[in-house]
């Protein structure tokens, strides 16, 4: 098996098989081509079809001879025991305008996720597709040098997970354009002496870009080194037990600290921030001035207003040079800021993070969130997994940032080795 092998994209949405896909039962009848748009329009009107939007209200087939044959869906056919329904009254009254005669067909149930799917439920009804409009790299498949780099990478955030004798989730968190690791952390749910500011943050130096990119040789297998005393359970992973910290009774010694939100992704977030603050430190300065320029002249925020002040004071007849030189020189600051400003990343555009477990739905939205381009993870979490197990939260349309996800196939025995 190649390394490209071992990394299996997860898809926005379940796959279904080709040859055995989900169907409903609908209504439908044959219709006088003349009379096609007045019927779509009405039964758009009285039975949209709210489910199915993906199913096309028209078929069309051309018999022998070049006639055309049109066949419209009435509604959905809803089935009760071993018998279905008739058609609903309140379309009784286009059948009879029409003199229709309706017959219960299979149309799919789901829209197509692929091509080759989308052309299968044609064999049933119409049906539309909307392949993605986006691309992120990977989907696709790997380069053999970028498939390494990301085995590499995701054994680092493995060996984290077990790097204290206690396998807990861990992650990482990468500039893929640098193959430089920005953070890495732990669950931290449950830990001792917790730091409560940035002196915390510390350069990743045990996983570090350095040693990682020189240990990218692509002739070189993915290995582990061995480990006796790791403990096998995996009760302290937080996205498989979320309210594992609830069971807990609460420790006698007051440095011993439990936080219920503190999983492994929202840790390393915290990490990527306070990295940004201290590669960054004069940006908060920046930031305050300004908004404090901005309180104080609202009028020339922009080119534009600041064009019809300077407008409306000719037609005036006033001659307010020294206030518009003010305002140009205003206006250079705001430029020079925002250059500041656009030189700190904006939160983790266009990071990857890896997983050694699948997150759960809250750290799935907090990198919805944060912006992450790709995420990686090696072991699914059937018990709340977001994204793939139980849910499919990069699916979910609504949603104003979407990420690709990919599983990392590392076998289960890596959990029972430990960085040495």
């Amino acid at each position: 098996m190649s390394n490209n092998d071992l990394i299996v994209h997860i898809p926005d949405e379940e796959p279904h098989d080709l040859h055995n896909q989900p169907t409903v039962s609908v209504f439908a009848s044959s219709i006088d081509p003349k009379h096609a748009n007045q019927i779509v329009r009405r039964l758009n009107q009285i039975a949209p079809l709210e489910n199915l939007r993906h199913v096309k209200r028209i078929q069309k087939k051309v018999l022998e001879g070049g006639q055309i044959q049109l066949s419209v869906v009435l509604c959905l056919a809803y089935e009760g025991g071993d018998q279905l329904y008739g058609v609903p009254s309140h379309l009784q009254e286009l059948i009879n305008s029409y003199q229709l005669s309706p017959f219960i067909t299979k149309v799919c149930k789901y829209e197509a996720t692929s091509k080759e799917e989308w052309q299968e439920q044609c064999k049933f009804w119409p049906t539309s597709y909307h392949p993605r409009t986006y691309s992120i790299e990977g989907i696709t498949g790997f380069s053999k040098e970028d498939s390494q780099s990301v085995l590499k990478f995701m054994q680092s955030a493995v060996e984290l997970a077990t790097s204290d004798g206690l396998v807990v989730n861990a992650a990482v968190i990468v500039d893929p354009s640098a193959k430089q690791i920005v953070s890495t952390a732990r669950d931290l749910v449950f830990a001792w002496n917790p730091c409560k500011d940035d002196s915390c943050y510390r350069k990743p130096d045990l996983f570090s870009a350095q040693s990682i990119s020189n240990s990218l040789d692509p002739e070189k297998p993915l290995h582990l080194s061995s480990c006796n005393h790791l403990k096998q359970s995996y009760r302290s992973v937080a996205c498989l037990y979320p309210w594992q910290w609830a069971e807990q009774q609460s420790h006698s010694q007051s440095s011993y600290y439990c936080h219920p939100l503190r999983h492994a992704a929202i840790v390393a977030i915290e990490s990527s921030a306070a990295r940004d603050r201290h590669l960054f430190p004069n940006n908060e300065g920046s930031r305050e001035k300004y908004l404090e320029l901005d309180h104080e002249s609202p009028s020339t925020s922009s080119p534009l207003k600041r064009q019809k002040t300077v407008k409306d004071d000719k037609l005036n007849g006033h001659s307010q040079t020294s206030n518009h030189i003010e305002d140009g020189d205003k206006l250079n600051i705001h430029s020079q800021t925002s250059d500041l400003l656009s030189a700190r990343p904006y939160l983790c555009t266009g990071y990857d993070i890896y997983l050694a477990w699948e997150p759960c739905t809250m750290c799935a939205m907090a990198l919805v969130h944060q912006r992450i381009r790709r995420i990686f993870y090696a072991f699914p979490n059937p018990k709340t997994g977001a994204l793939g197990s139980v849910h499919r939260l990069q699916g979910e349309k609504s949603l104003n940032h979407h990420y690709a996800v990919f599983r990392v196939l590392i076998p289960e025995e890596a959990l029972h080795k430990c960085h040495t």
